[in-house]
């Protein structure tokens, strides 16, 4: 099988930032709370790890409105926007350039546009009119790793340069809420997109800017378990997306983070010894424990995915690629054949996994 090279990897944010004492002061001031539920925002926005996050937003009053209308216009705006950033980031650091990209997958899951978001990306970057592009919806925070695994598949039949762009705008989904599991979101949930140049063979130009490409993807690996779906979705309610979440999914996260490390290991003839670095989607500080519990892994094997969450927040599907850019320009990054896993789980209930080697 032709091999799937990842040549360039690039990260974007929306430019509006808060701090989570900022987001405490303004729910505060803005939305009527119970004691219990003021209770709960100071313990998430001041007492937890999370120290900031970045909001595709125009300004901070913009998290009051609920008009339907107006949050789709602003997730098309800065979904877009920011998609497009990483994208160029990711061209940037391959030294490819839009002319040479022959396919695009887009995935996201907080707002919905007719025709999808790889009509504005294509458009704003000027791919060429005969680009092979996908856009996927509705799979959640694990989306990103279904989304390579989608661009491999079209290399493997076409070949060329496929852009991979996972983004979100969570923001545009904030439901003004009394129940825990909607307070927790509105704590947590932030804004960003991220974006994987893949391409075939690993001596085909263009390489990668460090001189190099990053990694081979190796083999891919999924879960679902739709008995579990009500424990993690999206609801529409009058017109709004509606986030719904229970206190088992830190639990079922790592189950089935569990279940897809161990299918890719077997399937590969690899002990968990054999993987040196580890990209795990950062839900929260719960979720990652479990899975550090469930996987025997420690903290300090975990630590660029608690990291990412600690200085963004959860940015649903671009995280984890936001893990594997931490990985990447740390002081000490994988070495040559090295091995890595990355393992995301969200919606449905579902989870996913990829086996790379650097």
């Amino acid at each position: 099988m032709t091999d799937i090279i990842m040549r360039g990897l690039g990260t974007a944010v929306p430019p509006l930032y808060a701090t989570q004492a900022e987001a405490f002061e303004f729910f505060d001031a803005h939305f009527t709370l119970t004691e219990s539920e003021r209770s709960l925002y100071k313990r998430i926005l001041l007492d937890g790890q999370i120290k900031g996050r970045h909001l595709g937003m125009d300004a901070k009053a913009d998290v009051l409105e609920t008009n339907p209308d107006r949050l789709l216009a602003r997730y098309e705006k800065y979904a877009r926007s920011t998609a497009t950033q990483a994208a160029r980031a990711a061209l940037a650091d391959a030294g490819a350039s839009a002319a040479d990209v022959t396919g695009l997958v887009v995935n996201t899951c907080t707002g919905y546009l007719c025709p999808g978001l790889s009509s504005y990306i294509a458009q704003d970057l000027n791919l060429s009119p005969t680009v092979d592009f996908l856009d996927m919806m509705g799979m959640g925070c694990g989306a990103a790793v279904p989304n390579l695994a989608a661009g491999t598949g079209m290399l493997a039949l076409r070949g060329g340069l496929v852009l991979s762009v996972a983004v979100e705008i969570c923001t545009a989904t904030i439901f003004p809420s009394h129940e825990p599991g909607l307070v927790v979101s509105n704590c947590i949930f932030s804004d960003g997109a991220a974006a994987a140049l893949l391409g075939c063979n690993v001596n085909a130009a263009p390489r990668n800017a460090r001189g190099a490409p990053l990694m081979r993807m190796v083999d891919f690996a999924t879960a679902l378990h739709p008995e579990h779906r009500e424990e993690l979705r999206y609801h529409t309610v009058g017109g709004l997306l509606r986030n719904h979440l229970t206190r088992r999914v830190p639990v079922l996260g790592a189950t089935s983070a569990k279940e897809i490390a161990q299918r890719l290991l077997a399937r590969n003839g690899l002990q968990q010894s054999d993987i040196k670095w580890w990209a795990v989607h950062p839900g929260g500080t719960q979720v990652l424990d479990q899975v550090g519990r469930h996987l025997g892994l420690s903290r300090e094997a975990l630590r660029f995915s608690y990291d990412v969450f600690e200085n963004y927040g959860n940015m649903s599907s671009p995280s984890v690629l936001f893990v594997l850019r931490a990985m990447l320009d740390s002081s000490a990054p994988p070495r040559h054949g090295e091995r890595g896993m990355l393992l995301t789980f969200g919606a449905g209930f579902s989870a996913f996994g990829a086996l790379v080697e650097f």
